[in-house]
């Protein structure tokens, strides 16, 4: 028993230590979201957006609750956006969005995971305008007309609308979310969202291959291992 316990352990505590790192990221995330716009999910739809999604990722309650109570009361962490991007293996496009508390601090970890994938940290916009930044919201649906009437009617200024395989995608500017999902919700009601995020969309891919394929690897990982990091966006290609 003893090797195959040992590698059950191990495998128990890499699964603790994911589900660990999800809740400290919503619970940032949350926490960001209801100081800007109010604890209130009814008032605040991006911060009940972000609700939702924590509970299908079966983020525990108590989370949840924690990070609205800090966000209702005096002091606690400060939080500020930090956003990188730079060049990864292949050359590929990748922006690394962050909530800190100390961007010194996630600037550098950030750099290293850069440096020790043989990639490159650019300035501010260097591969941004290659992206982007739209509003998604996809649910179960066939009635592509009439969900654009809906949006038009509420004049959201609306990217595109997917329709496939009984589901409706819709992509907005971000700055479009909440009125675009408010527009949806009092045209159809309570709505289960499939997809309801705001993302950075590429406009091209770069094909990714050989020991590039390794290295790109290693360098999206090592992001996401950072307690900092919220969400990576990159424009990489890989053939399976």
């Amino acid at each position: 028993m003893g090797r195959a316990f040992q590698n059950r352990k191990e495998s128990m505590a890499k699964t603790a230590a994911a589900k660990t790192k999800v809740y400290s990221k919503y619970g940032r995330e949350i926490y960001v979201c209801a100081k800007q716009g109010g604890t209130d999910p009814n008032g605040n739809l991006t911060l009940r957006g972000l609700i939702e999604r924590a509970k299908k990722d079966q983020v525990p309650s108590h989370v949840i609750e924690k990070a609205l109570d800090k966000a209702s009361g005096v002091g606690g962490e400060d939080y500020s956006v930090a956003r990188y991007e730079g060049f990864g293996p292949g050359n590929c496009m990748v922006i690394v969005d962050c909530l800190t508390d100390n961007p010194n601090r996630t600037f550098g970890d950030v750099r290293a995971c850069f440096n020790k994938a043989k990639s490159k940290l650019g300035t501010p916009g260097s591969v941004s305008h290659m992206f982007d930044h739209c509003a998604i919201l996809s649910f179960a649906g066939s009635d592509e007309e009439a969900v654009l009437e809906t949006l038009m009617e509420a004049d959201v200024d609306v990217t595109d609308i997917e329709n496939e395989e009984g589901r409706i995608t819709v992509f907005a500017p971000h700055t479009e979310y909440a009125k675009t999902k408010q527009a949806l919700i009092d045209t159809f009601g309570e709505i289960e969202f499939e997809v309801d995020e705001i993302q950075f969309v590429p406009q091209t891919t770069a094909p990714v291959e050989g020991d590039d394929i390794a290295m790109f690897e290693k360098l999206i990982d090592a992001l996401n291992d950072l307690d900092d990091v919220q969400n990576v966006f990159h424009n990489a290609e890989i053939d399976p």
